[in-house]
């Protein structure tokens, strides 16, 4: 029996992680905290057994855990995580695993020198949509990729519970905006898909409809591959909500519409119904179970967690170099070489 402890009690944390390791027999929260006192009353409902800390430096110092999630906003990540590496806690965090290059360096050589696991919720993988495509790619269904075409529309962020200010448009707390809230799992997604490094990228990013926000609320980025590109969309400045992506392989295609999957080569079109849709929802409770799975085994000794960091790395990159490029005007900027995501 693994015992665990949450930091953070927001949408996320409630909504998911909370009944997620509920639901498993390996594991037990056993501490929990939140910036807000407010949170320990309906986590208590939740998790009855758990004993509430004022304050994630008091549960990382006092609690008897062998791993601690992490479930804030972003920038509180890794001085977080590095805080937990360094007492010998192994760490799952919610994504962007940190919010720089910078970071990035400084939580993997903790992780290296604590030899505890550091794994990131890169949840949409296993939406039912994005899973059944990557059987396609992976059986063939549509040869080599060659391009990927990918947006995602929203009308506005995810609301934040319990507080009337959004952490997501605040740069000093939430890293970003629609890049960093989305961008991060287009990045695994299509690199997965792709099976490739990425050679270079280049974006625009614009504040197109809130203009009040310090962040952006529209991201165009295009990322090379050797044989491949992918164009991505983001927006927070949609009149309505949507994804949609299309995989194109010199043998066919693949179209992704939010819950409908269609497989179009030799003439033929086949298609799936993969519920519920990809913008159904910011939280999407079903798609955690896979990752505390793959997490736990990471911790047991009986996973890839290093495959989990290299995607973290790969998206940490990718968004920074976007961020530059969008900086001098959209000139597309090669990622460092070697690199092996």
């Amino acid at each position: 029996m693994l015992r665990g402890a949450i930091i953070g009690l927001g949408n996320v944390g409630m909504d998911v992680h909370v009944p997620g390791w509920r639901r498993r027999e390996d594991v037990e929260i056993v501490a929990v905290t939140d910036v807000r006192p407010s949170r320990g009353v309906e986590c208590a409902e939740e998790l009855p057994e758990a004993r509430w800390y004022d304050s994630a430096e008091a549960l990382l110092a006092e609690a008897a855990v062998d791993f601690v999630d992490i479930c804030t906003p972003p920038a509180t990540h890794a001085p977080l995580i590095e805080r937990a590496l360094d007492r010998g806690r192994h760490v799952l965090c919610e994504k962007p695993l940190v919010c720089s290059v910078e970071e990035l360096l400084a939580v993997t050589e903790h992780a290296a020198a604590s030899g505890r696991v550091l794994h990131t919720v890169h949840n949409w993988h296993h939406a039912p949509i994005v899973t059944r495509t990557a059987e396609l790619v992976r059986d063939g269904a549509i040869g080599r990729v060659t391009r990927i075409v990918w947006h995602t529309l929203r009308t506005q962020p995810a609301g934040v519970r319990g507080q009337e200010s959004n952490w997501r448009i605040n740069p000093e707390v939430g890293g970003g905006g629609i890049l960093t809230d989305h961008g991060w799992h287009v990045f695994y997604l299509i690199q997965r898909w792709v099976g490739e490094a990425p050679t270079s990228v280049s974006a625009r990013l614009e504040t197109r409809r809130h203009t009040a926000w310090p962040v952006e609320d529209t991201a165009e980025v295009r990322v090379m591959f050797p044989h491949a590109v992918a164009e991505i969309f983001l927006t927070w400045a949609s009149e309505g909500r949507e994804n949609w992506a299309v995989v194109e392989g010199s043998d066919g295609s693949i179209e992704l519409r939010d819950d409908m999957l269609l497989l179009t080569r030799g003439g033929r079109v086949q298609r799936w119904s993969c519920p519920p849709p990809l913008s159904s929802g910011s939280v999407h409770p079903d798609w955690f179970d896979p990752v505390a799975s793959q997490f736990v085994d990471a911790v047991m000794g009986a996973g890839a967690g290093e495959d989990n960091l290299a995607e973290a790395s790969l998206c940490a990159t990718l968004e920074s170099l976007a961020r530059a490029s969008s900086r001098h005007g959209g000139r597309a900027l090669a990622t460092p070489r070697p690199f092996a995501p």
